[in-house]
């Protein structure tokens, strides 16, 4: 029996329809809701992670009908839980080199390096795999691989070393003392605490002095810069950079990104001197 850990939802389904069809990979999918490389890390007293992480997502999606639940944590102790219980279960945790998926790794590793020998990592980052064309590609998200292609890499999956939980625990430790608002990647394991503002040159580089769909500016930003956020985070900081004054909104900002405009602020407008000349 084997707990497959892994980020997102795109990914689980691909790493469920693997596990469906190779024995050897028999158990079941934990599929990961929560982003870590955004948002506060450090839980106030008498506060749960489970809460801290809720709190945070219902600031950056304020109109959701139903308030928003972070379960990750529940989840994750429950599967440690089944592993005292039982010696034969193994936890695999399936790595993309992506922000997110760094991040959860750092977090999962201080309940799961419990048990000892049963802990297995399978860490995709530089790997190459075949795409439906069958042609190499190095692949950032798990989602990106085919679910025969994961069936293989399965071979990949490593136990977590001694030396590796202690300097890896350090990590998680430093990342919940920053505490900062957004993390980002710089290859390997490394995880680099920055300011929330660290992708608004990107978004403003889309605006000009004319109104378009917010949505348009988020969907530019994440097709050229290929911020690893998502679209829900930007559109939160694009709503900052109204509310700063760094940018002109027409409509109503706290519905949907396709309901709202954003521009520059200000206009170009001739002096009169420029007029006379």
């Amino acid at each position: 029996m084997i707990y497959h850990f892994v980020v997102g939802d795109h990914a689980a389904e691909a790493l469920k329809a693997a596990v469906i069809s190779e024995t050897t990979l028999q158990g079941d999918v934990i599929m990961l809701k929560d982003i870590l490389h955004v948002g506060p890390l450090r839980k106030e007293e008498g506060q749960s992670f489970s809460e801290l992480r809720s709190s945070y997502w219902q600031q950056i999606l304020p109109n959701e009908k139903s308030p928003v639940q972070v379960d990750d944590m529940e989840r994750l102790l429950a599967v440690s839980g089944e592993m005292y219980k039982d010696s034969n279960i193994q936890a695999w945790f399936w790595m993309a080199p992506s922000p997110a998926d760094v991040c959860a790794y750092y977090w999962v590793l201080p309940y799961l390096s419990k048990h000892l020998g049963r802990f297995y990592i399978l860490n995709i980052s530089g790997l190459p795999f075949l795409d439906e064309q069958g042609k190499l590609f190095y692949p950032k998200s798990i989602s990106h691989i085919l679910p025969k292609e994961l069936v293989k890499a399965r071979k990949l999956a490593r136990q977590v070393t001694p030396s590796e939980m202690e300097v890896d625990s350090d990590e998680w430790i430093k990342l919940v003392e920053e505490n900062a608002p957004l993390r980002t990647h710089e290859g390997g394991k490394k995880i680099q605490s920055r300011s929330e503002d660290f992708y608004d040159s990107q978004l403003m580089s889309f605006c000009s002095q004319q109104f378009q769909k917010a949505s348009k500016i988020v969907r530019q930003t994440l097709a050229k810069y290929s911020v690893p956020t998502g679209d829900i985070w930007l559109g939160w900081r694009l709503r900052k950079l109204v509310m700063e004054e760094k940018l002109a909104a027409q409509g109503d900002t706290s519905k949907a990104l396709n309901e709202f405009d954003v521009k520059l602020p200000g206009e170009i407008i001739l002096s009169s001197q420029t007029e006379t000349a």
